[in-house]
């Protein structure tokens, strides 16, 4: 095969060596993709869609950037010729040939470029992607993601959604990340919420229709008391989602929030969104209005502006929700993964997991050293019948602590509370709290009945129930006196 020696220079030639390994090298990787679709893993779908095809435009690139500098070398040594355009003679066997390789490999190149474009689009849209590439960063979001209720829903359909401007956005705001990873500049935690997310509106109520969700929803709580019975306490409710019937549609209930009628917006002290400074209450059909005032925070001007309130100022915990040590080992207990039998279990699991470790094998290493050493010297008899309990308990706790805690991003539910509920961050009570005020006085009250009703609460065997129009009062299940003139977190925070 004979050229034209203008192709023969070294940067035409280094040009074509680097494209033909990366082809080969990207026809290689699909090969195993297709052979093994699991064993490739997420490293090989990026060097074969995104690194490779990158080399391989580097390389055709600089073929013809070669050839063109060869031809000026070549004109600059012979006479000047009167035609300035090159001159295609198909009857030259060398020009045939490379008139032959242009367009044969250019409609390769085409080709391979449609295929490999529609597979980048999906390989950066894939879970994988989002959640393994950046491993040590993302690894709290992907692992709680796994655990959560939207498991089977992908990353981008709540974080990117449907239409071309959202996907620019995101793949813009992906390169900041990227750079964020590389320059080692990501916080931990990674600050939420996420304040250019795309509305709930167009992402949760895809699937969630807020005008449906309207009947109350009967919820059975398990907790385990940090006695040496590990004593359960059962808690039934009956929350208040939507009105009593459901042909009252979203006129009460805790979706009324949302009711199409009505618009809710607030002005929070920070971009956390924790601590909320006035309420701003719109009736869309009549137009009236109404301002509450937090008379106990200091009213100083905010940066923010006011949010219409959304799904997510409640749900802001959808799929990555870090549970708590008391949370994660209730949840244990009650799969039987966690003996009651084991004294104190619940009690020592909550001395270890308090601590903070510097990494995950240390709090791995501390939480089996430490309940080995306890229960050989404080329960002997126990061990000697027992001990493939204990070992299986060690595994349960290790489990929850590796599945919501995460040394290294600093990741675990203090970071970022779970403001659905009241008992283990602010949540409700971050307006429902008797604070806020209004001019004609009306208040924001943190009456419990007007979100759920008690129907039974109580050691099990021993339950107290409700009749059916009724509610119990709550029985704290220690001995308190004053847990009446706190707010539930006020004292939860602490203990977990």
């Amino acid at each position: 095969m004979k050229l034209p020696k203008s192709f023969y220079s070294w940067t035409t030639i280094a040009g074509a060596v680097l494209a033909s390994i990366s082809f080969l090298l990207i026809i290689f990787t699909l090969i195993i993709i297709l052979l093994f679709p699991t064993g490739g893993g997420d490293y090989l779908g990026l060097f074969t869609f995104i690194i490779l095809p990158v080399f391989l435009v580097i390389g055709l690139i600089l073929i013809p950037i070669g050839t063109v500098r060869k031809m000026k070398r070549d004109k600059r040594q012979e006479i000047k010729r009167e035609v300035k355009f090159p001159i295609v003679n198909l009857n030259d066997p060398g020009q045939r040939m490379v008139v032959f390789i242009f367009v044969s490999v250019t409609a390769i190149f085409l080709l391979l470029t449609a295929l490999g474009s529609y597979e980048v689009f999906h390989y950066t849209e894939s879970n994988e992607f989002c959640g393994t590439l950046c491993h040590n960063v993302m690894e709290p979001e992907y692992v709680t993601y796994h655990g959560s209720a939207h498991a089977r829903v992908n990353c981008v359909e709540c974080h990117v959604g449907s239409g071309v401007n959202w996907y620019v956005k995101s793949k813009m705001s992906g390169l900041y990340q990227v750079y964020s990873v590389l320059a080692d500049k990501f916080p931990t935690p990674i600050e939420t919420p996420i304040h250019n997310l795309r509305p709930a509106q167009e992402t949760c109520e895809k699937c969630h229709w807020p005008q449906k969700f309207y009947d109350p929803k009967f919820v059975t709580k398990k907790h385990y008391l940090s006695d040496e019975e590990n004593t359960e306490w059962n808690i039934q409710l009956l929350m208040k989602t939507g009105p009593e019937h459901k042909a009252m549609g979203q006129s009460e209930g805790i979706h009324w929030h949302i009711n199409p009628e009505v618009k809710i917006e607030y002005i929070s002290t920070s971009r956390k969104r924790d601590t909320i400074l006035e309420v701003h209450y719109t009736n869309l059909s009549t137009g009236a209005k109404r301002i509450f005032i937090n008379n106990e925070v200091e009213q100083k001007p905010s940066t923010e502006e006011p949010r219409t309130m959304d799904c997510l100022d409640c749900h802001n915990r959808p799929s990555h929700d870090y549970l708590s040590p008391s949370h994660f080992v209730d949840n244990a207990i009650t799969a039987g993964e966690i003996s009651t039998d084991i004294p104190e279990i619940k009690s020592i699991a909550m001395g270890i997991l308090i601590r903070e470790f510097p990494t995950t094998d240390s709090a791995m290493n501390y939480i089996s050293v430490k309940l080995n050493k306890y229960y050989s010297s404080n329960y002997e008899e126990f061990m000697d019948t027992n001990s493939a309990a204990l070992t299986k308990a060690i595994v349960a706790i290790q489990e929850g602590y590796k599945e919501n805690i995460f040394p290294f991003m600093k990741a675990q539910w203090s970071a970022y509370p779970n403001f659905m509920g009241h008992v283990e961050s602010m949540g409700c009570y971050r307006c429902h709290n008797d604070n806020f005020v209004s001019n004609d006085g009306h208040v924001i009250t943190k009456e419990c009945t007007l979100c759920h009703s008690i129907k039974a609460q109580g050691p099990s065997g021993d339950m107290e129930y409700a009749n059916a129009d009724s509610s119990l009062v709550f029985n704290h299940p220690h001995d308190m006196e004053d847990w009446k003139e706190m707010s539930c977190y006020e004292c939860h925070k602490e203990l977990y």
